[in-house]
């Protein structure tokens, strides 16, 4: 792909480099902000760059937050003693909109993935055996999706708290195996939040 611009070349490098656009798409995206008035592309570019720098990570569940504590683990309505494992902030928002799940989250922020070089020591499972270990919880559900890392991700959790007096519970199977929380709709996701099952029933099917 041949550029009259470089500037117009290096914006549409990097934009390529976002999931799912190519150069084509990455030159059609370059060009709509470069006819839209200056202004919105300044705010677009603002944003990025607030998100960037001033982004913080919850200091409980380490979901993503403007603040040190986020709103869901600040709310004292919310059931400290339920903790639900999720992948990323897309899997608490597509179980927030469930409306079904009333207690806190924890953000794994990945799952186990060995071919992509992904190990127990670069997600959050250290500070959620923790929390275990304090003793201030009654119940951890997985929720994560049910593929085969997110099922390894699952065991390796189990095992390292099957010994404490805690229920270890699994959202039912009503996602399909292979299918990722964030893309389930809201109605299947809150009754498989609902109809949680012991995590050992699933180790048996």
């Amino acid at each position: 792909m041949e550029f009259s611009s470089k500037l117009l070349e290096n914006a549409v490098n990097e934009v390529s480099l976002l999931p799912g656009i190519g150069k084509r798409s990455a030159l059609r995206l370059v060009l709509h902000l470069l006819k839209r008035p200056k202004e919105q592309t300044l705010y677009l570019a603002d944003a990025l760059s607030s998100l960037r720098n001033d982004i913080k990570h919850c200091l409980n569940c380490h979901n993503i937050s403007d603040v040190e504590l986020c709103q869901i683990c600040a709310n004292k309505k919310r059931n400290s003693e339920i903790i639900c494992v999720v992948e990323d902030i897309r899997d608490v928002m597509a179980i927030e909109n469930t409306a079904q799940f009333k207690g806190l989250y924890h953000v794994l922020g990945g799952k186990i993935s060995p071919i992509e070089g992904v190990g127990p020591h670069n997600l959050t499972i250290e500070s959620l055996v923790n929390k275990v270990k304090e003793g201030k919880i009654n119940e951890i559900i997985f929720a994560l999706s049910s593929t085969m890392e997110g099922d390894t991700t699952n065991f390796y959790i189990y095992r390292q708290i099957e010994n404490y007096n805690i229920r270890i519970s699994t959202i039912a199977r009503g996602i399909s195996v292979g299918d990722e929380i964030e893309y389930a709709d809201e109605i299947t996701l809150g009754r498989s939040i609902i109809n949680r099952i012991p995590f050992e029933n699933s180790l048996k099917s």
